[in-house]
């Protein structure tokens, strides 16, 4: 295999290996990392968030958002709120249940954080982020 092809292999299969490792540790909680990531950014806004701003953090498309809001709504874990300045806006709000599920899927998130953060100990991540920025993305802050 050429080094070009043996790079991006690996860097492909360590992103694959971390999703299901999250996939696997927020299973108990009973979330999924798609809910996980909604949920979370659900806690993190000052306010309930429409669909329509929950994709764009999520950087998804609309309809994808509203079918996950559809299945955390059907799990008790976020409400649907009308917005009050705009009556064909609908927001997404945490319930006590979600909060709860979001903060125990942090905690084991966390864990996997730190799992991997010590498997990279000594990696150059300049380097990392260098390629990062050169491929499109933002710098990590």
């Amino acid at each position: 295999m050429k080094a070009d092809e043996r790079i991006m292999a690996l860097i492909l299969r360590i992103s694959n290996r971390i999703e299901r490792r999250l996939d696997e540790v927020l299973e108990p909680v009973d979330l999924t990392l798609a809910k996980y990531g909604a949920l979370t950014k659900l806690a993190q806004a000052a306010e309930p968030l429409s669909l329509g701003e929950l994709a764009v953090q999520l950087v998804s498309v609309r309809s994808n958002i509203s079918q996950l809001v559809d299945r955390l709504e059907a799990d008790g874990l976020v409400r649907r709120a009308e917005d009050p300045r705009d009556r064909r806006c609908v927001r997404a709000d945490l319930t006590p249940l979600g909060r709860e599920r979001q903060e125990a899927g942090a905690a084991v998130v966390q864990g996997v954080r730190e799992e991997v953060a010590a498997l990279f100990a000594g990696v150059d991540f300049e380097i990392l982020e260098r390629a990062l920025v050169a491929l499109g993305g933002a710098p990590v802050s």
